[in-house]
């Protein structure tokens, strides 16, 4: 364990990509495979559920540290943080232990899953006797399934293929999908070893676009470029292989039970087929991502849910044919492959629909008709890209509408995580509804560093009321707020909901009075 804390007291206290970097192949050339395998899988992102429940946990860490829950809930308030709060009180370690990450995590955390109260306490007062305050620290984030570090899956991917000798890219297809963090799986990731059987199902690493930013002219001649609608929906990868179908989001979730009409479409693929596109929600139509999301969180929906939003699957790509990666291929020749795949007719799936346009001219005038399309806007593919990994700039670009905007009301804030767990950093703004504020969307992204202390310092001094970690504030900030979709929501007290809400800038110029009516935002449902 005390490696693994060793790593991320490194990463956690640089922002340089390099030292980063260097923590990363420093740790996984010394690391036991048992304890790189599971260093890969919570460093990419994966975690295990929350073992302890937080009043427990926080209960019995006060009794361990000798302090009053008062004075816990106080040091809490202060730090922000739980996993912190805890390795901070609690006192030096009695003893010192050598065990390893793997150990830690199999022998000592999952069994906690289950266990009963009694014997949780026990385990955990026990495990914080043996770890000094960072490993503590580690241990309890673990434990609460809230480990986080600034590196991304990129630079961990671009780690173990420095140490392994392997590429980027066979790292990135290897640690795709379903896997186990375990030491054999960890030697397959690192080694030439032939992964047999576990090929069956691994979908490919999605290749990613950049926002484009630029004039669009700046891409050069229109004619290098295919050009397509970007869907808002799921994206995922159909595989058709020995005679099974998998169907796997781009966040790495087998998701083939929940769309069960894209069964038929995928069993009529030739052998050895994969494809790349989109699940969207379709009736006469591409639907909003409202709908979609009604069938999200339904592992196997019902007969009601299928005949109210039935999906496609919009396929803009093709990475696997007759069994061969050809993602190398230019995205002419696949494009061309793509187009010539036999597939069943079927109102589930089709391919993707190009758009032309004579000029970057036209091109800008055909991207306005988007919302018309229900589309986000469009997407921008050199012809003669091969399929890569992650978001290289250059190849693709996604070209969206300008988003709404709407000018809002500060009226409740909580604290964030990670680095900002002491900071107000997670806002709720509302807006105005026959003389009444109306809490409309929640925003965590757009400020400044200097920007979220100011909103931090006016949070503490205008608190009105305190409900558990929120505080409701004196309504005096006002925020302009950009969003890609708008849709009514019965769930909402606003009676509204809206897509990837964050805050554009902090209108300084505009009092409260100024914000928007729900009045005016309905104007902006699409009809």
């Amino acid at each position: 364990m005390h490696l693994f804390a060793r790593l991320f007291t490194r990463l956690d206290g640089t922002n340089k990509t390099l030292a980063k970097l260097a923590a990363l192949e420093d740790y996984f050339a010394h690391a036991r495979p048992a304890d790189a395998a599971w260093a890969v899988y919570f460093l990419t992102g994966r975690k295990i559920k929350r073992l302890v429940k937080s009043p427990s946990l926080r209960a019995w860490a006060a009794a361990e540290a000798g302090v009053s829950d008062w004075l816990f809930d106080e040091s809490y308030e202060v730090v922000g943080d739980l996993a912190e709060t805890i390795a901070l009180l609690l006192p030096p370690p009695t003893e010192f232990s050598t065990r390893p990450l793997s150990e830690w995590v199999e022998q000592v955390l999952l069994p906690l899953r289950g266990a009963d109260d009694a014997t949780q306490q026990r385990v955990l007062g026990e495990s914080w006797r043996q770890l000094d305050r960072p490993q503590r620290f580690v241990f309890n984030k673990l434990l609460t399934g809230e480990f986080r570090v600034g590196v991304s899956q990129g630079l961990v991917m671009k780690a173990l293929a420095k140490v392994s000798g392997q590429t980027v890219a066979m790292i990135a297809h290897r640690l795709m999908g379903d896997w186990e963090p375990t030491a054999e799986f960890y030697a397959g990731v690192v080694t030439d070893a032939d992964d047999g059987e576990a090929n069956l199902s691994r979908p490919y690493p999605f290749f990613l676009a950049h926002a484009l930013e630029a004039e669009p002219e700046s891409l050069g001649e229109l004619s290098e470029w295919l050009v397509e609608w970007k869907w808002d929906g799921i994206r995922a990868q159909m595989i058709r292989r020995q005679g099974t179908t998998f169907l796997w989001s781009r966040g790495e979730e087998l998701i083939t039970e929940r769309f069960p009409e894209l069964l038929p479409v995928a069993a009529a693929l030739p052998e050895g087929t994969v494809l790349d596109g989109e699940i969207v929600a379709y009736k006469n139509g591409v639907l909003p991502f409202g709908e979609l999301q009604k069938r999200i969180g339904r592992k196997t929906p019902g007969k009601k849910i299928l005949a109210d939003v039935p999906v496609r699957f919009i396929a803009f790509d093709i990475l696997e044919q007759a069994g061969e990666d050809i993602r190398e291929l230019p995205l002419a020749e696949r494009r061309r492959r793509l187009e010539g795949i036999p597939h069943k007719s079927d109102m589930s799936f089709e391919v993707s629909r190009l758009v032309d346009a004579a000029d970057w001219a036209s091109l800008i005038a055909r991207r306005e008709d988007s919302r018309e399309q229900r589309a986000e806007g469009l997407m921008l593919k050199r012809l003669d890209s091969p399929y890569g990994v992650g978001r290289p700039r250059g190849p693709w670009w996604k070209w969206k509408v300008s988003p709404f905007t709407i000018d809002a009301v500060l009226v409740y804030a909580q604290r964030g995580h990670g680095r900002r767990a002491a900071l107000y950093t997670d806002y709720t703004f509302a807006v105005w509804k026959d003389g009444e504020l109306v809490p409309f969307a929640k925003a965590y992204s757009g400020l400044t560093d200097a920007e979220i202390a100011q909103v931090d310092r006016f949070v503490r001094r205008n608190t009105l009321e305190k409900f558990g970690p929120v505080r409701h504030v004196e309504p005096q900030l006002v925020m302009e707020l950009a969003f890609e979709n708008i849709r009514r929501s019965p769930r909402h007290k606003s009676g509204i909901a809206v897509r990837f809400p964050r805050i554009a800038r902090w209108r300084h110029d505009k009092l409260p009075k100024d914000a928007d009516s729900l009045e005016t935002i309905v104007e902006l449902l699409p009809e």
